[in-house]
């Protein structure tokens, strides 16, 4: 380097110096304005800050067992309304919210919503609570400042800070929770386990996002659920306890997938579920929808996809819906009638004589089985020391009946075990589908779990 860089003239020297020291003061005097205006959102959210302990149900060993989890959320109403994530708070027992003065209060569960991560609960205690406030995330914009609250590791009462990096964020192919109808807002405020639920807020103190995820292996790369798609659903919940949507059957893909032509406009169906709605119309893989009740549609990206779902998800259940749609060049309209879409998850139950767990057939577990209607109960877990789990059954299987009866539902599969308990059936023979193959499997009491292992290998 050049020496002229590194020594100046005294004079010079004197001028750089001060011209520094005034810098640096200007400096300190305009950090000023900033930090007052994050002290003063800090101060709007952290009273309505909950630190929730939930205890959920876990049945994947065969048998019901409970988990303690921790998680975040915010209160959005004097009456005590909680949001945070359905991951953090769906399918608890029982639910336990510590306020930001340090009181222990008990929540009911009003209502969750796995397809957007959602959930809303309910304080038992005394009103009013402090609250906070919801802004709009369609004027967010990468680059503002935002601030993520919640309990990083359980440490409750934490604020993180930094900015937008982009607002539409689509993670479809990310992690094993779907969110079709979801683009997330991703920040580099730091988020991490135990955030989930908390409050992304902008400058001014509004709630402009739901905490939601995190990219493991990154160093502070979050996501939030946006606030207008999260203030919808809540508003749902608590008005009906869940969200109503319709179901036409078939799967949206963006168009750059089938088309580089930037011209071409429209929504590529990517796959049509054989006993849907969409099926009894002729709706087939490859055509292009173009447009809903009138209402021209395009997802030429991936980011644009959520929208067009949540457009066809808002419109009556049980109401025809005419969809134009484009196939070899030519356009026809179709009227479609849209069944209710119903959860992707359903209510689970351990049986625990036989060491088994099952959930119910939701519509979304049917359309990947290739039933033409829910049926039968899913198998998702066993315990490997139990009847069940010496006769062979597996996660996955779909139990369509019981000694001969067709097991309609839940509820009817629930009847034919409490039957064979009271009975004291020793010998109870399954008829069951593995992915594309059936098969039956005989739960047998009488042996011990060394002769049915020395039965099973002689199969």
């Amino acid at each position: 380097m050049n020496q002229r860089f590194l020594f100046l003239p005294r004079l010079g020297c004197r001028l750089a110096c001060a011209g520094l020291v005034f810098g640096v003061l200007a400096g300190c005097a305009t950090l000023g304005q900033p930090e007052r205006a994050v002290l003063r959102a800090r101060e709007q959210v952290s009273p309505a800050l909950v630190h929730i302990r939930p205890v959920k149900e876990v049945f994947q060993t065969g048998k019901r067992t409970e988990m303690l989890a921790v998680g975040s959320g915010f209160i959005i109403s004097p009456d005590g309304y909680v949001v945070t994530n359905e991951h953090v708070a769906g399918d608890s027992t029982s639910v336990q919210c510590v306020l930001s003065d340090n009181r222990e209060l008990d929540a009911q569960v009003v209502g969750a919503d796995p397809d957007t991560d959602i959930a809303v609960l309910k304080l038992q205690g005394d009103a009013p609570f402090p609250y906070v406030k919801w802004g709009r995330s369609d004027t967010v914009q990468a680059g503002q400042v935002a601030l993520a609250f919640g309990s990083p590791h359980g440490l409750s009462r934490s604020v993180s800070m930094g900015i937008i990096s982009m607002t539409d964020r689509n993670l479809d192919d990310e992690g094993a929770s779907p969110a079709p109808y979801n683009n997330f807002i991703q920040t580099d405020a730091a988020i991490n386990p135990g955030n989930s639920g908390g409050p992304l807020v902008n400058i001014r103190g509004e709630v402009i996002g739901v905490n939601a995820r995190m990219l493991r292996g990154a160093e502070n790369v979050g996501f939030a659920i946006p606030a207008d798609i999260a203030r919808a659903v809540v508003e749902a919940i608590i008005r009906d306890g869940r969200v109503r949507r319709s179901y036409f059957g078939f799967e949206l893909q963006e168009m750059t997938a089938r088309s580089i032509d930037p011209g071409k406009r429209g929504v590529l169906i990517a796959g049509v579920d054989r006993f849907s709605p969409a099926a009894e119309v002729d709706i087939r893989p490859g055509d292009v929808l173009t447009a809903v009740n009138g209402i021209p549609v395009n997802a030429r990206w991936r980011e644009d996809l959520p929208a067009v779902r949540r457009l066809m998800a808002e419109l009556p259940v049980g109401e025809p819906a005419r969809l134009t749609i484009e196939r070899n060049g030519e356009q026809r309209d179709v009227d479609v009638v849209p069944e209710e879409k119903t959860a992707a998850r359903g209510k689970q139950e351990a049986f625990e004589a036989w060491g088994l767990s099952v959930a119910e057939v939701t519509q979304e577990v049917a359309r990947r089985a290739q039933l033409p209607r829910p049926a039968g109960v899913l198998v998702i877990g066993v315990s490997p020391g139990a009847p069940a789990g010496w006769a062979g059954l597996q996660p996955g299987d779909i139990i369509l009946t019981m000694d001969g009866e067709t097991v309609v539902d839940f509820a009817v599969f629930r009847k034919l075990y409490d039957q064979r308990i009271q009975e004291n059936r020793r010998q109870i023979m399954l008829f069951v589908q593995r992915g594309a193959l059936t098969r039956f499997v005989l739960i047998n009491l009488e042996q011990a779990p060394a002769e049915q292992e020395e039965a099973r290998g002689h199969e």
